[in-house]
């Protein structure tokens, strides 16, 4: 499967906004944003002029892209299958993001970022109600039960990460076992609720899509 494999800092540099794209580093002093760093480019000033109606809507839908780590052909097609659901297509397509296996399995604390937890996906150390599922992209529904394979438990970046659930908690629409290295998805999130997306205008990339 293609994926990106450049540097991802400099996507939080080019959006000066933290993608939460490395997990603890990010908010280390090690994160180049920490650090008062400008975007990346040889002259990025000469780049800093007014936008055209079409490089804010371009430029929104480049940010959530980057922060779910998703290539365009996957990001368009689940814009897609969003637009054709009843209800509101922006609120839609979000709630898609944030049904996504691999997104689930980072806001369960199971991995540090989404990178980490789409590998652990591929890798097939996530049960889907008890079944081994290794599709990043495969949408959970309400009431799904998502758990590490009993062998992976132990594995130290999982440990690792399950430290957070004691330190920040979880999402309102997942719990977690930390013992049991086991969650479930017990609602499909209400825009309100995603509070890490506040700026987020997802309205953009519809009218980006929708030309």
């Amino acid at each position: 499967m293609a994926r990106y494999t450049g540097p991802v800092c400099r996507m939080c540099r080019a959006e000066q906004r933290k993608l939460m794209l490395k997990g603890s580093r990010c908010t280390s002093d090690k994160c180049p944003l920490n650090k008062k760093r400008g975007a990346p480019g040889k002259d990025p000033k000469a780049r800093g002029g007014k936008k055209s109606e079409y490089g804010i809507q371009l430029a929104e839908k480049q940010k959530v892209r980057r922060m779910y780590g998703m290539l365009e052909k996957q990001f368009r097609l689940t814009f897609d299958k969003a637009a054709r659901m009843p209800g509101v297509t922006g609120e839609n397509f979000i709630q898609l993001l944030e049904r996504r296996l691999d997104n689930v399995v980072y806001r369960m604390h199971f991995a540090v970022s989404r990178n980490q937890a789409r590998q652990i996906v591929n890798h097939g150390h996530i049960l889907v109600n008890g079944k081994a599922v290794n599709i990043p992209g495969y949408v959970v529904k309400a009431g799904d039960v998502i758990e590490v394979k009993e062998k992976s438990r132990k594995l130290p970046l999982i440990q690792e990460a399950l430290n957070e659930v004691s330190k920040s908690g979880t999402m309102p629409w997942v719990t977690v076992d930390v013992d049991a290295v086991k969650g479930t998805f017990t609602a499909v999130p209400r825009r309100d609720e995603i509070s890490d997306l506040a700026d987020i205008k997802e309205q953009l990339v519809v009218e980006f899509y929708s030309k």
